[in-house]
């Protein structure tokens, strides 16, 4: 594993995405087996753990956290723990997924960082998030709350996920933000243009979904189905039956590098993000430790600048299918 700054914060150059343990892709995980994977993960040289109070189910809302947080005890000292707070579920929806209701009322987040510090049986988190903006609140007054719980002690540092620019700035001003989570893989680039203010202001970029929930890996095809409805692949758009020969130009491609590389096609999604900027850490997120060995894997492909740039050439000229953008937002 090699490892990078985002931010100020050094961590694995690929973290472990932990959601799926606990939330969206089918049943709850069994608990010991992901607690010997997260133990693995640390052996493997990942230190960069991604959660939230979110991930869980409707009987444990809070199980990820939970889980993360006594997986990861026995290692507290050596890894960075990232979490987030300011979203819930709309239970009240038949909808997959469920729609999400932003609250980040300073009341709320002091709520949220007590019961996210007890269930990962920790003193401090490392990187807190806020998971989604909330319009009726605004970010300058989110970034206060930051402001405190940094100088209480109770955070190290913080950040947005799926922000954009004009919101980074104005948090920036009130509260140096660490890093930014958003939404980025080959189907999905539009938060490119953040780059510069990400590397004026020096903040680091954390790829959530980082093979297209799992596409990008070259383990599925046309005959692939997700009849779980937990499992929100089930409504995603890229894994529809059409969708992988709209996708075949952009497989190829992948397929074709990772055969140049000696790699695997997972590890080729990954190493193009990580070997485009300095301060991307993108946290792939999987239940199997051949997958999690893997993932770690591609921090040590090398593609140059302008393989790099060929890639992002082709995929600029690309047809592709329709991918998952996103769980609507209910404004309440």
């Amino acid at each position: 594993m090699k490892y990078r700054k985002i931010g100020n914060l050094e961590v694995s150059s690929v973290g472990l995405g932990c959601m799926g343990m606990s939330h969206a892709y089918g049943e709850v995980s069994d608990k010991k087996e992901m607690i010997e994977l997260l133990a693995k993960a640390v052996d493997l040289g990942y230190t960069f753990f991604d959660t939230a109070e979110i991930y869980g189910t409707p009987d444990e809302p809070h199980h990820n956290e939970s889980l993360v947080g006594e997986a990861l005890k026995p290692y507290r000292n050596k890894v960075v723990i990232a979490t987030k707070f300011g979203i819930g579920f709309d239970y009240s929806s038949k909808t997959v997924p469920l729609p999400l209701i932003p609250d980040s009322r300073p009341e709320t987040i002091r709520k949220s960082v007590e019961g996210s510090l007890k269930r990962l049986q920790t003193d401090y988190i490392d990187l807190y998030y806020q998971h989604r903006l909330d319009e009726n609140i605004p970010i300058e007054d989110v970034a206060g709350v930051m402001k405190e719980l940094i100088d209480e002690g109770k955070i190290l540092h913080w950040g947005l996920s799926e922000a954009v620019e004009e919101t980074i700035r104005k948090a920036h001003k009130v509260c140096p933000v660490t890093a930014i989570q958003n939404r980025y893989h080959m189907m999905y680039r539009k938060y490119e243009s953040l780059f510069p203010v990400l590397e004026d202001l020096n903040i680091g970029f954390v790829p959530f979904s980082p093979l297209a929930n799992g596409l990008l890996s070259n383990k599925y095809n046309k005959e692939t189905v997700f009849t779980d409805k937990k499992d929100y692949r089930s409504a995603m758009p890229q894994f529809k039956p059409q969708a992988y020969d709209a996708n075949r130009e952009l497989f190829e491609l992948i397929r074709a590098t990772a055969v140049e590389k000696n790699a695997t096609p997972a590890q080729i999604s990954l190493a193009w993000m990580i070997c485009k900027k300095s301060y991307i850490a993108p946290i792939p997120g999987t239940r199997k430790f051949d997958r999690l060995k893997e993932n770690a894997g591609a921090a040590d492909i090398e593609l140059t600048p302008d393989e790099v740039g060929k890639i992002d050439e082709a995929l600029n000229k690309m047809e592709m299918s329709e991918v998952y953008g996103g769980t609507k937002i209910v404004k309440k």
